[in-house]
This record gives structure tokens, C-alpha cells and sequence, in this order.
């Protein structure tokens, strides 16, 4: 043995001997409860970064468990990432002078897709560095045909059951992204703007956003605001365009702010939105969903959402309509990707009607069918599922599952069509007009968008004619799903529902380990989904790891440049070293402060264990030691005694704070048992007896090695294999490999 642990001469070596063996792919045993878990997928297009090093809690959870005798699966896979992939693509074009918009819908879906398919290696390649025992034979990926079919077999059964639908309502839209979003994806931000306060005629109004004006359809009081119970009825006048408008009363109008008068503009506000539909009033849009002024007097035409504004401002000043401006300080949604300002904008996306899926879901956390760990974010998610809104899962986007409905433009040839003709032009139109001088099939071929009746037809498969009139000329919706539509419905799709036999066995999964922050967006959606079409939650407990900051407690991000690359750690100090700094003394679902240092310190352990093995293996080979009893059948000295005593406490104790799901304090644990009750108190004390010593030296290190290999697994291991060299028919080293040795018991030793 070498005199220092060198990783990366051997852990390439171990893990390839690992894979190869076949130590990660379980076999069904109907005699045997099996332990599941799914690798939350990471980014196809990404190499993995710090946060994703964080899957070392699931890695240590199956190897404890395989070790356990339980047939244990690790299932890999990776994300399409919908939005995200696509503006890491278009970043990429603008660096080349191109954008979206110079390519049609099918070219840019292949470009994005060869892309992601040479990038999609580095992080399973990565994966292995990091030594996570994934079950590779059954990888999967979110684009795969048999999981896509599986998605859309979903949504139909959602439409079927009344609880998909396709509105005109106000969405979160990014002009930048070209998409829109939901709720979750909207980053709030405090910002100072100003309130304007605007002369309405019999009324005065206060707004932030004065562009928007010409949208204006009415506006409203409380009720119970005696300043205006005269106004209701009268007509309020709509300054530059002088246009009649209805005052009315509405209970949602808030009385102490601004004015207590509310101009209501359906088509870009949410509020005004509810009040409007309430109230049956019209819904002009003055925005574009390119963030331009449309619909508005000529002078305001085709400029920005900020231009407009200014502009307006300006001329309302000059028309003695602008009574006074303040400044205020309010909340701005913004995009959680480019970080700029959302829109609320009217359009028909699809939505789900998420309360009635939502209700179960509470119960399934309430009944303990599903538990979330810690406990203390329950409360999160009964507070956020029991105020839930429909969710909306179109994206405006080329790269993802398409949503599998289809329109028929003979049934109804007022569609609107977007596409690019065979010269490379952008056409627009409605299909009644476009189909004098365009073919169906040059439409279908340079199709971007539609916007189409809310009435569609639904097939998993792509449809030869419509239903309704026999005609072939049906195109598919341009929308794609939400990118956590289809990863909610990851622990049945990648399974094989419903009847496979990995399905039949596997599911439900035992734990589902994730970071806090997504509790939302991705965990209480598996719970939904899974329990909708399953009849079963997905996952037996939720489990929320700790987020990842610099040594100093701070976010990482690019711009305070605090990075971590896993991979470069990886390389420096060994993934065994990386992985216990990740864990090491980090309570449940806290911040792990990682830096250098702290990798070096856990560098420096995986060395003493090999420095101590060393030392116990290089005395078998000078004694030419052949130990074949174990310390059962021997007279123990005190101090053998007091060690052997000591590691069965340290058994019980790990064992328990694994159940618990206290990483950071097993390892705590065995790194203090190993170190100074172990190498600096009774190694020292048994230097003059090695020969008779050796019996307990080798209990201590095998089931020392059996401890800890599920946070260290390349050391541990390669300490092993050495031992089964020197002592081939040892009781100790039963198995081929540590990966698959019987985890220790304490043996019934109390405290």
C-alpha cells in the first residue's frame, strides 16, 4: 500500500469495478421490500454544479440500505429543462448574431436538440465522479418516447376528467423569454417607482402604470367608500383619448390606497382581470407579448412597455391631467431567468384545475402517508397548497413536449397562424386568408405559433383526420407543456407505468431527496399527479437537504464569484473528501458553509483511515499473520474490551441517526470513534501486543469500513479489496466487495 491515499489513481479503477460487477442494478425479490429513490434529474445540457453534489444524501441512503440486504434502486436520469435549455441556447446565438426568430420552429427544435444530445454525457460522466451508485441500465430521460407517451396519456385523462381546460386569462409573460410562466417561476422584487395620481374627469385615479390608460375599461370603488357611493354609475373620461368609461363598485378595490379608485385594465392585471369578468367588461390589450405598444394612438406605437410610459407621462403633464406623482416603494415581479419585468398579459394558455388534486394531497401529508422531513415544512406546504391557483402548463417555447392536441383549420379557419414561408419570411394571418397563396403543408412546414378556438381535439398519437369533418389539415398546438408538468410525473413515467414490473415493485418510491426550494414546484406536484393517476403517493418521504453556500454562509452565484466547482474539488482532494464536507456536521436542511479548507480537513481523515489500515495490514504481512478466529473466541484484554464496547455503541448510535436522517451527525460519529477513540487511544495502546491484537484491530476496521463507506465509498472500498488480498478466508470479509458487505448490527450492546 502506498503511504498516502491517492484517489485519483484508483477511483476511476473502483467504480468501473462497481458498474461492471453489477452492484448497482437490483433484482426483483418478491420475498424482500425493496428500497427506491430517483435521482432528481439534473439539467440535460449542464454540467453539474455544487448543488447537485448535494445527491451524495440519496447516495448514502442506498448504499446504507443495499448494504442492509435490501434490493436497493438508484435510478438515473435527466431533464430536457424546457425553458432553461432554451435560453442557455439562445445566449449562445446571440454570441453568434442570430436569435430565435431567424429559424423556423422544426430547424431550431433539432438545433437545440443536438446540442443538448452533446452535452447530455458530462453530467452522467460526472455522476461517476462523484461515485453515486446509480443504476445506469435503467437511465432515463424526460424526453424519452415511452415516458412522453405516458405525459400525454396524462393530460388526456386530465381533459377527460374535467380538469384541463383552455382560457383566455392573464398570465405571468416574459417579453425577453418569449414565454410565460407560472406563480412559482416569478421572482419578486421590492423596487421604487412612482404612483401617479391622474384626472379622470368626476374622478381622480392612482396608478403605477399609465401606459397602460388606453386599456382602461372602467373604474372602480369600494363599495363601501362613502367619498364615491354618488359616482357609482356616472362616467369617468379616459385623459389624451377622452374616452367614456363606467364607474362601478367592486369589493376588491382596496380603499386606503392611492385615491381608493382603481382604473381597471382586464388585459394586464390580475386583479382587474377578476373585476372585469365579474363585471362582463371588454379586454383590450395595449402590450404585445414582444413588450411593445400596440392598439394605442400613433404616437405611442411599437414602443417599450418604459418608453410608453415616459412618453405618457409626459403628455399627460402637458394636458394638465396629471395631478401629482409620489414615490413608492412596491413589489415588481420579474423573471426568475433573465431577471426582467414580467407582464401580465391576456392569452389562451391551458390550465389544470389544481384545487380538487390539491386536496388529497394535503391529506396524503396530513394522514402521514406522505412525511416531510424535517417536519417543519409541513407548514410550508399546507400554507401553499391550501391557497393554490390553477396551473398554468403552457410555455411558449420550441424546446419540450408539444401539448398533444390539434386543431382543425377546415372546422375553423379563423385560426391565426404564425409561420416562415419557403423564402424565409415571417407571415401572420388567419388561415380563411393565408390558404389562397399558401399551401397546408408549407404552413405546417414553417409553423411557429397559432392561436386557434378554445374547442380541440386530443390524441396521444398524431391524428390522420378530424374527427368532426374528415379532413387532414389538423395542426398540433405550438404551446409545450411546462417543463414540471412532465418531471411531476417522474416516479411513474420513469418506472413504467402502469404494468411494468419495475412499477409492480418499485413504486411507491421510499424517499424522495431534494432542496428545500423546490418543495413547490416539484415535490407537492409529484404528490398531486402521482396520487391522480396512481392511486398512490409517489414517494413513502420527502426529504429536504441543505442548500450549499460559500465559507463565509453567502449564495453562490457567478456574479459574486463564490463558485464552487464539485468536479475541481473532485480532482484536488478525492470525491470521498468532497462528499463528507458536504455532509459533515450539517444539521437537517440547514446551510452547508463549504470551502477548501473544510475538503482539505475530510482529505485529511480519508487518510488517517487508510494510514490506519496501512499500519494493521503491514503487520499481518510482517507476522505473516493468518487471523481465522474472531474476538468471540478470545480473552479480551480491558483495553480490547473497552474498544469493542466503544464500536458497538457507535453502531447504534449511526444506525439511529440514519433512521433519522441526521447525516451530518452519523458521520460526526464514526469521525470521532475512528480518530481519537480508535487510532489515537488504542492503536498507540496495542503497539507492544500487535499480534494478539490484531483479531480486535481487524474487528474495529472492517466494521469501521462498513460505517463509513456509504459517505466514502472509493476509500473504503479500496481499503477492503486490500485486506481480502492478505486474508482471503477471513469471516470478516464475506462478500466480493464493501459495496454489497452486511451492514453491522450492535448486537443488542445498550448505551
Amino acid at each position: 500500500m502506498n503511504k498516502r491515499w491517492r484517489p485519483q489513481e484508483k477511483e476511476k479503477e473502483i467504480y468501473q469495478f462497481w458498474e461492471k460487477n453489477g452492484y448497482f442494478t437490483p433484482k426483483i425479490d418478491p420475498e424482500k421490500k425493496p428500497f427506491t429513490i430517483l435521482l432528481p434529474p439534473p439539467n440535460a445540457n449542464d454540467p453539474l454544479h455544487i448543488g447537485h453534489a448535494m445527491y451524495v444524501v440519496e447516495d448514502i441512503l442506498c448504499r446504507w440500505h443495499r448494504m442492509r440486504g435490501e434490493p436497493t434502486l438508484f435510478l438515473p436520469g435527466t431533464d430536457h429543462a424546457g425553458i432553461e435549455t432554451q435560453y442557455v441556447f439562445e445566449k449562445k446565438l446571440q454570441q453568434k448574431g442570430q436569435s430565435r426568430f431567424d429559424f423556423d420552429r422544426q430547424t431550431l427544435y433539432q438545433m437545440i436538440h443536438d446540442y443538448v444530445e452533446q452535452c447530455r454525457g458530462i453530467a452522467t460522466d460526472q455522476m461517476r465522479q462523484l461515485g453515486f451508485s446509480l443504476d445506469w441500465s435503467r437511465e432515463k430521460y424526460t424526453l424519452d418516447p415511452e415516458l412522453l407517451k405516458i405525459v400525454f396519456v396524462t393530460f388526456k385523462k386530465l381533459h377527460q376528467d374535467g380538469l384541463v381546460y383552455r382560457a383566455n386569462r392573464i398570465v405571468n409573460y416574459c417579453p425577453h423569454c418569449g414565454t410565460a410562466f407560472s406563480e412559482l417561476e416569478v421572482n419578486h422584487i421590492e423596487r421604487q417607482d412612482f404612483l401617479y395620481y391622474l384626472d379622470y374627469g368626476p374622478i381622480q385615479i392612482a396608478t403605477t402604470r399609465p401606459e397602460t390608460i388606453f386599456a382602461d375599461v372602467a373604474v372602480a370603488v369600494n363599495p363601501k367608500d362613502d367619498r364615491y357611493q354618488n359616482l357609482v354609475g356616472q362616467q369617468a373620461t379616459i385623459p389624451l383619448v377622452n374616452k367614456k368609461i363606467p364607474i362601478i363598485a367592486d369589493e376588491l378595490v382596496t380603499i386606503d390606497f392611492g385615491t381608493g379608485a382603481l382604473k381597471i385594465t382586464p388585459a394586464h392585471d390580475q386583479t382587474d382581470f377578476e373585476i372585469g369578468q365579474k363585471h362582463r367588461l371588454p379586454s383590450p390589450s395595449v402590450i404585445s407579448p414582444e413588450g411593445k405598444m400596440i392598439n394605442v394612438p400613433k404616437a405611442y406605437q411599437g414602443l417599450t412597455v418604459a418608453q410608453a410610459q415616459e412618453a405618457v407621462v409626459a403628455d399627460l403633464e402637458k394636458a394638465g391631467k396629471l395631478v401629482k406623482k409620489e414615490p413608492i416603494t412596491h413589489s415588481v415581479g420579474i423573471c426568475y431567468r433573465c431577471k426582467n419585468t414580467i407582464e401580465p398579459l391576456l392569452m389562451p394558455q391551458w390550465f389544470i384545475k389544481i384545487k380538487p388534486l390539491a386536496q388529497k394531497a394535503i391529506q396524503a401529508v396530513k394522514t402521514g402517508r406522505v412525511k416531510i422531513v424535517p417536519k417543519r415544512f409541513e407548514k410550508l406546504y399546507f400554507n401553499w397548497m391550501n391557497q393554490i391557483r390553477d396551473w398554468n402548463i403552457s410555455r411558449q417555447i420550441v424546446w419540450g413536449p408539444r401539448i398533444p392536441a390539434w386543431y382543425c383549420l377546415e372546422c375553423h379557419p379563423q385560426t391565426r397562424l404564425e409561420f416562415i414561408d419557403a423564402q424565409g419570411h415571417q407571415v401572420q394571418g388567419r388561415y380563411q386568408e393565408l390558404k389562397k397563396n399558401y399551401s397546408f403543408e408549407e404552413i405546417k412546414a414553417g409553423l411557429q405559433t397559432l392561436t386557434a378556438p378554445t374547442e380541440a381535439h386530443y390524441f396521444i398519437e398524431p391524428p390522420k383526420q378530424c374527427p368532426r369533418c374528415g379532413s387532414n389539415r389538423l395542426l398540433q398546438e405550438t404551446d409545450t407543456f411546462d417543463t414540471w408538468f412532465s418531471s411531476g410525473q417522474w416516479p411513474f413515467t420513469t418506472l413504467g407505468y402502469p404494468d411494468s414490473p419495475d412499477f409492480r415493485y418499485f413504486y411507491p418510491t421510499s424517499v424522495l431527496d431534494t432542496m428545500w426550494d423546490i418543495l413547490f414546484f416539484w415535490v407537492a406536484r409529484m404528490i398531486m399527479l402521482g396520487l391522480y393517476v396512481t392511486g398512490e403517493v409517489p414517494f413513502r418521504v420527502a426529504h429536504m437537504h441543505a442548500r450549499v453556500v460559500d465559507e463565509k454562509g453567502k449564495k453562490m452565484s457567478k456574479s459574486k464569484g463564490n463558485v464552487i466547482n464539485p468536479i475541481d474539488l473532485v480532482e484536488k482532494y478525492g470525491a470521498d473528501a468532497l462528499r463528507m464536507a458536504l455532509i459533515y456536521g450539517v444539521a437537517p436542511a440547514s446551510d452547508v458553509a463549504l470551502g477548501e479548507k473544510k475538503v482539505e480537513a475530510m482529505r485529511n481523515f480519508a487518510n488517517k483511515v487508510w494510514n490506519a489500515a496501512r499500519f494493521i495490514i503491514l503487520n499481518l504481512k510482517s507476522q505473516n499473520a493468518k487471523v481465522k478466529t474472531t474476538v468471540k473466541k478470545l480473552k479480551l484484554k480491558k483495553e480490547d474490551q473497552e474498544i469493542l464496547k466503544a464500536l458497538r455503541k457507535t453502531v447504534k448510535t449511526v444506525n439511529r441517526q440514519l433512521e433519522k436522517y441526521r447525516f451530518g451527525q452519523a458521520l460526526e460519529t464514526i469521525y470521532q470513534f475512528f480518530w481519537h477513540q480508535f487510532c489515537d487511544q488504542y492503536l498507540e495502546a496495542v503497539k507492544g501486543r500487535r499480534e494478539e491484537a490484531l483479531p480486535t484491530l481487524l474487528e474495529v476496521l472492517i466494521t469501521s469500513l462498513k460505517l463509513l463507506h456509504p459517505f466514502a465509498p472509493f476509500v473504503t472500498e479500496a481499503i477492503y479489496q486490500e485486506l481480502k488480498q492478505h486474508l482471503p478466508h477471513s469471516p470478516w470479509l464475506e462478500a466480493p466487495a464493501l459495496i454489497i458487505a452486511p451492514w453491522p448490527q450492535a448486537r443488542g450492546e445498550q448505551d
